[in-house]
């Protein structure tokens, strides 16, 4: 009897402190009807419970306009299924870059089954800009005669999703957060990150700035068990100064999570100033993509000690003025001033790094040739793909097709390609070309590499070295009616070991170009057919 009271007695006060901090936002007079501003009574609850010392500010079902929304330490806004915030398209109704604002906070959170609208829309008009990351493609269109329409934001909205600044000790998890007009979660300078069961959403088709998921210098972070489906990139790593000093984005795991992108479902992004290092990626599915994974260093950053495994990446080639080319991987390293050539930069600093990524347990089908280019002043270094299977198709409902090489490599050291595997798949390309080229290189090993040249009958080399010193190929087999296997060229070839490898099917299994020195090459215990 005594053990009775005593539970029920606790019950008791666990439900008025329950109580005493659960704040309702129809207390503080939001009528739930999408029409009427609720954007004071939002935030008068947020307000009064954070002046509390804390607790739960409730949203119950109903639909709620708002503008500009103060989050506070020790408040957990809670969105319950049914509820809806909706981005006001009246930008006098923000005073920052967002409809939740967080600066140097602690201890938040936002959750719940509910759902926050940006309402973002999108109209089509000429392309007026100046865009240098998609004039390539521009260019092929107009040499197509094809009309260079594309989306826009509307200029009656305004603002990201959620924009935080040097917080800590922060919960995202179970919100639908859909149609941002521009990026959807953008966390700068945040400790202890966590987002968790998300779902994402904005149009694959128009929804051009409407990132998903932009850490930008935080720490210890982990990104789990959302679905993102985002006209932009669905997850992004920055290391930029747009709200302090560039600082490292460092210590994030992303793992069971289902992306799509009309860019890069996964990118390190051109923008690091600093460095973007110690991250692992895991046991995702990537759909409906015009990139896979994109590692991009243009302000003279870092990326480094990357682990990504256990994945499925598929890509198509989306509208035009997308970047990407239905491409599952691609590395690039260059100068901000070599991408925009128009533009003076004072003080840029020199090439950026990209080095130690391992790609291991990877199912990737694409449309476009996977480009992976090191800089002149700074070679891709320590990149290693690990059990890896590639299927590359050609793509006949878009106006372009720019493969050639499934796998191309420029300018990289230390490369590792072990157990990889390429298919070409119909419909075919008259263009393609070498199932793996390397260019300017240095320690290369293929280990047990399967592959075959794309365009049938070719007497392309199934793989091509251009100027590659130290490499190794061995364990691989050729498969039936492979003409040529290995092809060298240029006068940088020097040290290339040939060894173990079954090379019976191939016509002509080595062929090398006459500025190729003929001590260059090594043959060790291969299987040849004498031919």
């Amino acid at each position: 009897m005594l053990l009775r009271l005593l539970a029920f007695e606790l019950a008791l006060i666990a439900t008025v402190l329950g109580q005493n901090r659960v704040f309702n936002v129809r207390t503080f007079g939001a009528s739930g009807i999408k029409s009427e501003n609720a954007q004071s009574c939002l935030q008068r609850a947020i307000d009064s419970c954070a002046g509390s010392g804390g607790g739960m500010v409730y949203v119950p079902p109903g639909e709620y306009s708002s503008g500009t929304l103060h989050l506070r330490s020790h408040v957990r806004l809670y969105l319950e299924a049914g509820a809806i915030i909706y981005s006001i398209k009246d930008k006098s109704a923000f005073d920052k870059d967002a409809l939740l604002y967080g600066e140097d906070l602690e201890n938040i959170s936002l959750e719940g089954k509910g759902t926050i609208d940006g309402q973002g829309a999108y109209e089509w008009r000429l392309n007026d800009i100046q865009d240098d990351f998609i004039r390539p493609n521009q260019e092929q269109m107009e040499a197509l005669g094809k009309p260079l329409l594309r989306s826009f934001p509307k200029k009656d909205q305004f603002g990201k999703m959620i924009l935080l600044l040097r917080c800590k000790d922060v919960l995202i998890s179970g919100v639908s957060l859909i149609r941002s007009p521009s990026w959807t979660i953008h966390p700068y300078g945040c400790e202890r990150l966590v987002i968790d069961g998300v779902y994402i959403q904005s149009s694959l088709a128009e929804g051009v700035w409407a990132d998903g998921i932009d850490p930008d210098g935080c720490k210890d972070v982990r990104i789990s068990n959302c679905t993102i489906e985002t006209g932009d990139d669905a997850i992004v790593f920055y290391s930029m100064n747009w709200y302090g000093p560039a600082l490292p984005c460092e210590n994030i795991t992303v793992t069971n999570c289902r992306l799509s992108s009309a860019s890069s479902a996964i990118k390190f992004c051109d923008g690091n100033m600093n460095t973007v290092r110690k991250v692992t990626i895991d046991n995702c599915v990537i759909t409906n993509s015009n990139r896979g994974l994109a590692f991009m260093v243009f302000d003279g950053g870092i990326v480094s000690d990357i682990v990504i495994s256990n994945l499925t990446i598929e890509c198509r080639r989306h509208d035009w003025f997308w970047w990407g080319d239905g491409d599952p991987f691609h590395f690039n390293i260059k100068r901000r001033s070599e991408v925009h050539k128009h533009v003076k930069f004072e003080n840029e600093p020199p090439a950026g790094i990209i080095r130690n990524v391992l790609i291991q347990n990877v199912v990737a089908r694409g449309k476009g040739s996977s480009m992976m280019n090191g800089h002149p002043a700074s070679w891709l270094d320590g990149v290693t793909f690990d059990n890896v299977k590639l299927f590359l198709s050609s793509d006949t409902s878009v106006a372009y097709d720019k493969s050639v090489h499934a796998l191309n490599f420029q300018r990289v050291k230390n490369l590792r390609l072990r157990n990889f595997e390429v298919f070409w798949e119909t419909p075919a390309s008259k263009r393609w070309q070498s199932a793996l080229s390397i260019e300017d290189a240095r320690g290369v090993e293929v280990h047990n590499f399967s592959g075959a040249a794309g365009a049938v009958g070719s007497d392309v080399p199934v793989i091509s070295l251009t100027r590659v010193e130290d490499a190794m190929i061995r364990n691989s087999v050729v498969r039936e009616g492979t003409k040529t296997f290995l092809g060298l060229a240029g006068s940088g070839i020097s040290n290339i070991v040939i060894q173990g490898n079954d090379l019976r099917r191939a016509a002509k299994p080595i062929v090398s170009s006459g500025d190729v020195a003929g001590d260059a090459v090594n043959l060790m215990n291969n299987l040849s057919s004498g031919r």
